[in-house]
């Protein structure tokens, strides 16, 4: 469509979301010291607008208000315009979201915020319409107000900033008060499961009714409280939730039943219409969590729903480096010869398409059966598309339909006069089908920006299934996504690790001319990844620079005073407020993981230091841990493991002898939250003998593989049957 018309400062940076606006007329710099001058030498307002690539509303008033001349030139004329990808800069995004929340009662993204030329914020919300409308200003309206504030009541403004700067300064320190310790594990495991069981859904599972969200924290913290209360009737509840809101997210239209993965959230109670993006952070997530519900259930349908997840990221979240990418977007084109992007276009189905896509009559089923009867029947399509109206606000579903299995695979075959094994054969040939037609459809943006957080968080979900499900290929995938990391996010000369890398033009891995440096999630993550690598591959390399990397966030982000890891590096003069994130949500926050992260570093090392900082961070959330843990589910379920002490599963044996592999695949079958394993295969020149002296006491027992249970490195009897070593781990 030839040239664009404008070209902003933006064009020169890397991340997918700040490119997608390098075209706006709006006179857009990224977040830094040219922004700032330009604000402090013209005494102007900044703008800020904050978002990410794969963000519905944020594409909406990019249409709306940014792409418009009118409204561009407004913006340049009287502000600083800063454009910040949150996932780039999650530092920048809490301060400001931090802000918001507490000025507005809500949050979300677009994230706009209006700060001085010193940065401090005093006017913000989030997605703007243009034009004022009978509920809500527009942004020109605000825009206009704003502008007109600051040329006559500058200084009141000015005094407003400064006031909610110190207010927040003070709401949001979270910090250990007087010689506090830790709370009691059993009462804020007992309350949060309370809280949980009280929100809980009995009909659809999940802990709301609309919208509904994954939330793998809440299930982690479930299979754990069932693991220590598994004779209990609230043990068995509590299992009982976890899997069923796995089996009905399963069922619903948030999974893909053609393209695999999980889409980010349903709108509704069902889990049927989803918002459709797609996280890297929710499938690594969901995969630890299906793979832990095998392990617990023994049914293979929780294993073949982690598997869909590993494709689904095998296949489209992968970069032919190793790492992974950040998100595909829920917009796209209709067609090839659309001109607006929809929200699902790429998803779903209308009744008539897929009649012509599955003709063919099916043999053995009541007479004039095709395989559109079947499958339409199986997935809940209806002739008008089975979307409600509520769910679909701008009318882009009318007409289609969200697959969403209403059917258990026994009615769907008693229905047809078929046989369980013929119906699974016909919904996959019919998925297959599906699956090549939507292959020709426009796919949706894919954000190819690489963190390193997030693909911690997928290096678990790899390493955990593989383990869990015996698939050694899944172990070398997050092997090879961990490489990638030390290769390109991760800085040997200081030792610290980057935050982000992108995809070039041409398939080559890019960095930014300032690389970004690596915040506490990104530490907290990929430690957390490397552990359980370590626990699927038993490769000690993988130990020795996750233990190098937890020294590091020690130097890095530790407060000495209030206790706790602060969300990012001091020094950093643009950041107004120094953060400790105190909310469980979509992904864990830092100071829960690092929790259990610590006690994994412990017994990998000696050094009971790590122990004493886990119950310092513990004692630094108490008073939130015992009023409301249903906010920190992930740091909760620490607590019991810091409580139980973590256990050392020492298994003695030569790596390839087939009763050392037994015993393994013995101790990964088994869920059990709080025990760490390690192989000691003899060579006392390795790493784990260097760092844990006993281990070179323990011996093979008549020359068989032989395991330990250790704590506090003192240990048990040996045993050298797997039966024996079965009752060994059970809580």
């Amino acid at each position: 469509p030839g040239a664009p018309r404008h070209t902003n400062r933006l064009i020169n940076e890397k991340s997918p979301y700040l490119l997608q606006h390098a075209h706006n007329p709006v006179d857009w710099y990224p977040w830094g010291q040219e922004a700032f001058d330009k604000a402090k030498r013209e005494n102007k307002v900044i703008f800020l607008s904050v978002g990410y690539s794969t963000c519905h509303w944020c594409h909406v008033m990019e249409e709306e208000s940014f792409k418009s001349k009118e409204i561009g030139e407004i913006m340049n004329k009287h502000f600083v315009c800063i454009k910040v990808d949150r996932e780039e800069r999650p530092d920048v995004d809490k301060v400001y979201m931090t802000f918001v929340q507490a000025t507005s009662g809500g949050g979300g993204w677009p994230m706009s915020v209006w700060l001085t030329p010193d940065l401090k914020p005093f006017a913000g919300g989030t997605y703007f319409p243009p034009e004022d409308g009978f509920h809500r200003v527009g942004f020109r309206t605000v825009l206009l107000r704003i502008a007109e504030q600051w040329e006559e009541n500058k200084d009141a403004l000015l005094e407003s900033s400064h006031q909610i700067l110190e207010a927040l300064r003070q709401t949001s320190e979270i910090r250990v008060q007087g010689q506090e310790s830790p709370p009691p594990s059993k009462e804020v495991m007992d309350t949060c499961f309370q809280q949980l069981s009280r929100s809980y859904d009995e009909d659809y599972g999940g802990f709301s009714q609309s919208p509904k969200f994954p939330t793998p924290v809440n299930l982690n913290f479930l299979f754990t409280y069932w693991a220590l209360h598994q004779t209990t009737p609230e043990g068995a509840r509590a299992l009982q939730m976890a899997l069923h809101t796995l089996t009905m997210m399963a069922h619903g239209g948030i999974h893909d039943h053609i393209g695999q993965g999980f889409h980010r959230y349903s709108t509704d109670q069902h889990w049927h219409v989803p918002h459709f993006e797609k996280m890297l952070y929710d499938q690594g997530q969901l995969a630890v969590v299906f793979s832990r519900a095998f392990q617990i259930s023994g049914d293979k349908f929780f294993a073949d729903v982690a598997r869909d997840i590993l494709l689904y990221v095998s296949r489209d979240l992968s970069d032919q480096a190793g790492g992974f990418y950040s998100a595909e977007d829920a917009d796209s084109y209709p067609t090839t010869t659309s001109e607006e992007k929809r929200e699902g276009a790429f998803c779903v189905w209308a009744a008539e398409e897929l009649r012509a896509l599955l003709p063919d009559p099916v043999k053995g089923a009541t007479e004039g059966t095709t395989l559109g009867d079947v499958f339409m029947h199986h997935y809940g399509v209806k002739e008008t598309g089975n979307v409600d109206p509520m769910q679909d606000p701008h009318q882009e579903l009318k007409g289609k339909n969200v697959l969403i299995a209403q059917c258990s695979p026994e009615l769907t075959a008693a229905q047809f006069g078929l046989e369980l094994g013929q119906l699974d054969a016909l919904l996959q040939e019919c998925r297959h089908r599906l699956s090549t037609a939507r292959a020709q459809r426009p796919r949706p943006h894919l954000d190819t920006k690489m963190l390193a957080a997030w693909n911690g968080l997928m290096i678990s979900g790899f390493a955990q299934a593989g383990a869990a499900l015996a698939e050694q290929g899944y172990v070398h995938r997050a092997a090879q996504a961990a490489t990638f990391l030390r290769t390109h996010l991760f800085d040997p000369t200081s030792g610290k690790l980057l935050r982000s890398c992108y995809r070039g033009e041409d398939n080559s891995v890019e960095q930014s001319a300032m690389p970004i440096q690596g915040f506490l999630e990104d530490y907290v993550f990929v430690i957390q990844a490397l552990f359980d690598l370590y626990e699927a591959s038993l490769e000690q390399g993988w130990l020795e620079w996750a233990l190098h990397l937890q020294h590091m966030q020690d130097k890095l982000f530790w407060d000495p005073k209030g206790f706790a890891y602060f969300s990012n590096e001091a020094g950093d003069p643009s950041l107004l407020l120094r953060l400790k994130g105190d909310q469980d949500g979509a992904e864990p926050t830092a100071n829960s993981v690092t929790v259990t992260n610590l006690l994994r570093a412990a017994c990998y090392s000696g050094h009971m230091d790590w122990v004493e900082k886990a119950g310092q961070i513990l004692a630094a959330f108490s008073e939130r841990l015992q009023k409301i843990p249903i906010a920190l589910p992930e740091m909760t379920r620490s607590t019991a493991i810091f409580h139980h002490t973590l256990k050392q599963v020492v298994i003695c044996g030569d790596p390839q002898g087939e009763d050392t592999k037994e015993m393994l695949h013995c101790v990964r079958s088994v869920f059990s939250p709080n025990k760490v394993l390690m192989l000691a295969d003899g060579d006392s020149t390795g790493f784990l003998y260097r760092q844990l002296p006993f281990l070179a006491s323990l011996e093979r027992k008549d020359g068989k593989a032989t395991a330990y249970l250790c704590s506090n490195f003192t240990c048990s009897l040996p045993v050298t049957s797997v039966q024996e070593l079965r009752e060994m781990l059970s809580p």
